[in-house]
């Protein structure tokens, strides 16, 4: 018999090592050594918005060497080193852009994606959120899109050179996102945002 979510002690502090020898049903992440229950299966409208996304990301970087990936994909943030038994924050963002393929390997990426996207559901709380942000800029990600299906709003935090972010000004349906990192991409979110 498999281990079950109660049998974890939420107040301990864990690796990715701990986390590949976990066989429980519910997808878990890890940041910063604790541990984030994911949410149930997610809505009509963020799998809508997740599709239109990825696929317009994918199309575009056909013939590039950046990649695509969606949830589930594990994105290990090492901070010491890449051992397993180092690496406390393993996320799965609904969308990841990753433009160096040696942060590719069989267990997901490791090291910072280029983009990270994720799609807000009713169970994301404030501080997994707030923890989140953290991590992308303290660990390198270049841009984090914040996508809300609820108020139909895109937000996307660029890092700066002081290695913060810096907030776009809040975009909604009827803007285009571009990005310095995909040159000549732009994405629509009246597209992005339709029967949300």
């Amino acid at each position: 018999m498999g281990m079950q979510f109660s049998d974890l002690d939420l107040s301990g502090t864990y690796s990715y090592a701990d986390y590949l020898k976990w066989t429980i049903e519910e997808r878990l992440e890890l940041i910063k050594g604790k541990i984030f229950k994911m949410s149930p299966a997610p809505s009509t409208s963020h799998q809508r918005i997740l599709r239109r996304m990825s696929q317009t990301l994918g199309n575009f970087l056909n013939g590039h060497s950046c990649e695509v990936f969606i949830a589930p994909f594990d994105v290990r943030l090492a901070r010491k080193s890449e051992d397993d038994q180092d690496i406390i924050t393993v996320v799965q963002p609904d969308i990841c852009v990753v433009c160096d393929p040696s942060k590719i390997d069989t267990k997901g990426c490791v090291g910072a994606p280029d983009i990270v996207v994720e799609i807000l559901s009713p169970g994301n709380n404030r501080k997994e959120l707030q923890n989140k942000y953290e991590v992308y800029e303290e660990t390198g990600v270049k841009e984090y899109w914040i996508v809300s299906p609820q108020d139909k709003t895109f937000m996307k935090y660029t890092l700066g050179e002081n290695l913060k972010y810096i907030p776009s000004r809040l975009l909604t349906s009827g803007d285009f996102v571009s990005t310095l990192i995909l040159p000549g991409f732009e994405l629509n979110l009246e597209e992005v945002f339709k029967d949300v």
